[in-house]
């Protein structure tokens, strides 16, 4: 069975999206043979009204068989600055059972020093992050950073304690070379929804994704969402390659946020698993072995 590091869920169903309630996430997990995964929470309002971390501790603890729990602090909260004491805020959401912090998606870039406030307390708590990205400030959600992902880099090399999760369009739009910077991200259009792509096709080059990930031993790979899924299935040879290579820092997950939000995701990794793509420890690495391990699950 496969563990899950990326959901998201509300106690109650609330205005606007149609985000899954737990009992909702369940009856997705039992249907693609997910064991348990972990609860994010929704606070920076860019993208949807804050959402408490009690909630989150909250459903975990109603079904702790299936669940556990990330918090999450904006890294505008208690005093909107650099100074502001917010690992106070993350021990005490870790020795409460909160076994990362995300999903952090502000739209402020990754070098703002309130984001790295919030990146050198999360170090020196020893809770993992997963963050999403943009590709431009105002009118989105999201941490900005440049084509190339230099503000990342230069995190990586300020926090070489602390454990990074890749995630979203920006970052995995960059596992080969862009043909242009608008592959990284949608935007949002005037009259509703989002218009973008991602990019396609083989592999020609590779990009600052794998190059990252050799450089750097603290950055993994959150594979959630259609995002992660283009990234891999958009080379059928590469894209083995990379989770063999890797194997050990890359982590399933839904993005679940929907109840009836596809995850083509497990029908990818079984398929490679039972063609021979990918070996049966590489997989188990990458759907559950990898969780357990970090997160100390069994």
């Amino acid at each position: 069975m496969f563990i899950d590091i990326h959901c998201h869920a509300y106690r109650r169903q609330p205005p606007g999206y149609s985000f899954s309630t737990p009992r909702q996430v369940i009856e997705r997990y039992d249907a693609l043979g997910i064991q348990k995964g972990a609860l994010l929470p929704i606070v920076s309002p860019e993208i949807y009204l804050p959402q408490a971390n009690e909630d989150i501790l909250d459903m975990v603890a109603q079904h702790p068989d299936r669940f556990f729990a990330f918090c999450n602090i904006d890294p505008r909260a208690l005093t909107n600055s650099s100074q502001a004491p917010l690992g106070d805020l993350l021990r005490h959401y870790r020795d409460h059972g909160c076994k990362g912090l995300g999903e952090v998606m502000p739209n402020l870039p990754v070098m703002d020093p309130m984001v790295q406030n919030l990146f050198r307390h999360a170090a020196e708590a020893g809770l993992p992050v997963i963050f999403d990205g943009s590709d431009q400030t105002t009118g989105d959600f999201g941490l900005y950073d440049d084509p190339g992902l230099p503000q990342l880099e230069h995190t990586l090399q300020r926090y070489p304690d602390l454990i990074l999760f890749g995630h979203g369009p920006v970052f995995w739009s960059e596992i080969a070379r862009l043909e242009t910077p608008g592959e990284r991200g949608y935007v949002f259009r005037p009259q509703g929804g989002q218009v973008g792509r991602l990019p396609c096709g083989p592999v020609r080059e590779e990009g600052v994704v794998p190059r990252l990930m050799r450089r750097y031993p603290n950055l993994y790979g959150d594979l959630s969402d259609m995002t992660a899924h283009n990234a891999l299935a958009r080379d059928p040879e590469y894209g083995p390659r990379f989770l063999t290579e890797f194997q050990d820092r890359l982590f399933f997950g839904t993005d679940l946020c929907f109840p009836d939000m596809p995850v083509p995701l497990v029908d990818l990794l079984v398929h490679w698993r039972d063609t021979g793509a990918i070996s049966p420890p590489v997989f188990d690495k990458v759907a559950r072995a990898n969780a357990v391990r970090l997160f100390d699950l069994e």
